[in-house]
């Protein structure tokens, strides 16, 4: 018979050792009764016990001629065995948990997985795509080996620290066998229950492939994982699979009861009318994020200063610009201007570019104009920011506004571009409505709404009617850290740069 060696070593305990051997010759041993044949049995029971209460308890007792000896868990020792055994990882099977994916992170939601169980996984491959409250992350893989066991589904909510998935790491060869000896495992601060188990019930003579959190998901729903069929790596039963069977039991099952029910169904539709479900949707990602911010903004006290402005200039202002245009990737809005010259007053009302400390009581005002754009997408509202506006031109500004609408309808913005805000604008006018009365993105102290520019008849100095393009605004403001009078004197600084746009020419720097 071919003996196999298990060793198990600890540093710690280089001046403690035994080695216990227990030979089986290969060649054919004479026929033995009575005591002899007894005692050889007894040996070999007690050696497979010995084997896997080795792992289990603290200490193991381990027959040896009569003589029981106590050795301490992880003394070095040598132990030899006719058993076959199965393959093991040889780096053994390690948690992946979600890393801090930014400063105030505490959860994400998990949004897709790039791999499957039983994937073979690279060196800093992407695994799985995650959203916080600020941004979409991809985690990377920091081994080499083999995916155990997906432990969460997309739409779950991950906290920070918690295992995402098990990796069998370095040259892992999960158990293709059934095996009837008992399992000895590695001690290497594993359970069995993290070890792939090979289904003690066996179809058609072979195993059952499958990870614990399988069959327990498998067992919830009342189905026999003997009759799935796996599509993982060597027959594995992966969770898709069960669900897929499930599905199928279900139809087959409803099939007739459709059958039989379908003429008595039309019958009360028509009678009672179409029933109307309620459906529970949960909150995810930014939207998230909107309750936790809007549930802080309800808490600060608003005032709301409104104004009108005339925008012929800027009308005819943008239509040069796009005139002019020689890059076709490039499309100018009112809305850069519109930051710009918010910026330029900003210079002179920094207090509107700031934030509140409420226990300590301090106004920091910021040195960045970091101003943010409030964008609706499929996934929520998000609100990146255009970072240092005083340094950038109109130019730099629409190129930077660009990235920033592309990613954000992609899902792909990054931590960088949401933090750091020091004063929004929603631009509600994109969309329709005249103005509206919007809640400050806390922690700054002011934001702005604007209307959509329109048509209105006005009335020039000498009393003559024209027609003017007049956008409303509506600018939001915490009461605890401005006044009214400062927000209507830097409303009017504004207002002079977006009429008078050749103005900010005599500012910029």
């Amino acid at each position: 018979m071919i003996c196999r060696k298990i060793c198990q070593k600890n540093s710690r305990s280089f001046s403690q050792w035994r080695r216990f051997l227990v030979y089986s010759a290969a060649a054919p041993q004479p026929s033995i009764t009575g005591d002899a044949a007894r005692r050889a049995n007894f040996e070999l029971g007690s050696l497979f016990r010995a084997q896997v209460s080795f792992f289990t308890n603290p200490r193991t007792s381990i027959w040896n001629g009569g003589n029981s000896s106590s050795i301490p868990f992880g003394i070095k020792w040598c132990q030899f065995t006719t058993q076959t055994m199965p393959d093991h990882p040889i780096g053994g099977v390690v948690d992946v948990p979600l890393a801090q994916t930014g400063e105030g992170i505490a959860e994400c939601e998990l949004i897709k997985w790039f791999v499957q169980e039983g994937d073979q996984v690279e060196e800093f491959q992407p695994l799985c795509e995650v959203q916080s409250d600020k941004a979409t992350i991809e985690i990377t893989s920091r081994y080499k080996g083999n995916v155990y066991s997906l432990l969460h589904i997309p739409g779950n909510i991950v906290k920070v620290g918690e295992t995402l998935l098990k990796m069998a790491v370095d040259e892992t060869a999960f158990s293709s066998q059934s095996v009837g000896a008992p399992e000895i495992m590695k001690a290497h601060d594993l359970s069995t229950k993290e070890f792939d188990i090979v289904d003690s019930k066996v179809k058609n003579d072979e195993p059952v492939l499958s990870t614990p959190a399988v069959r327990n998901f498998a067992k919830q729903l009342g189905v026999n994982i003997e009759e799935v069929c796996g599509t993982g790596k060597d027959g594995r039963i992966l969770k898709d699979d069960v669900v897929s069977y499930a599905e199928g039991v279900l139809k087959e099952s409803s099939a007739s009861v459709n059958a039989s029910c379908a003429e008595k169904s039309l019958d009360i539709s028509l009678i009672y009318g179409q029933e109307f479900e309620d459906k529970i949707i949960p909150l995810r990602g930014f939207q998230r994020a909107m309750v936790k911010s809007m549930t802080l903004a309800a808490k600060i006290p608003h005032f709301h200063y409104v104004d009108e402005i005339n925008c012929n200039a800027l009308v005819e202002l943008k239509a040069s610009f796009q005139s002019e245009n020689s890059d076709p990737s490039v499309k100018y809005t009112f809305l850069p201007v519109l930051i710009k010259a918010l910026s330029m007053a900003l210079t002179k009302f920094p207090l509107l570019n700031s934030s509140f400390n409420e226990q300590l009581q301090e106004v920091t005002l910021k040195g960045s104009h970091n101003i943010g754009i409030a964008m609706a997408t499929p996934h929520g509202l998000v609100v990146p920011n255009i970072k240092k506006v005083q340094r950038l031109s109109i130019s730099e500004i629409t190129k930077e506004l660009s990235r920033l609408q592309q990613l954000a309808l992609a899902n792909k913005l990054s931590s960088d571009d949401i933090s750091g805000g020091t004063i929004t604008l929603s631009n509600i006018g994109a969309i329709g409505g005249k103005f509206g009365s919007p809640l400050i993105n806390v922690p700054e102290a002011s934001i702005i709404a604007i209307g959509r520019i329109q048509k209105l008849p006005q009335f020039d100095e000498d009393g003559n009617i024209y027609p003017a393009s007049v956008m409303t605004i509506n600018i939001g403001s915490d009461h605890r850290v401005l006044d009214g009078a400062t927000v209507a004197k830097f409303c009017n600084e504004w207002k002079l740069f977006i009429e008078k746009p050749e103005l900010l020419m005599l500012h910029m720097r």
